[in-house]
């Protein structure tokens, strides 16, 4: 693919981190659009969290968990 941008590589990061190969644009998406730090916090939870059947979602729990405690 082509990345000609640091956010897009960001993406394609999270994107592997969470084995979700099926969504590259949704986590570009997100890397383009979100703080670093939030996406950060929300990975590093779902790094954190054992037993996990899906990653993904997981990380779009916390994600949206963050971003609401952020918007208060």
């Amino acid at each position: 693919k082509n990345i000609s941008h640091e956010f897009q590589m960001y993406g394609v990061y999270l994107t592997e981190a969470l084995n979700d190969t099926k969504h590259y644009g949704l986590y570009i998406k997100l890397a383009k659009n979100l703080p670093r730090k939030t996406l950060e916090e929300a990975l590093n939870f779902t790094k954190g969290y054992y037993g996990a059947k899906n990653k993904a979602r997981v990380f779009m729990w916390k994600l949206t968990e963050l971003k609401s405690k952020k918007s208060l």
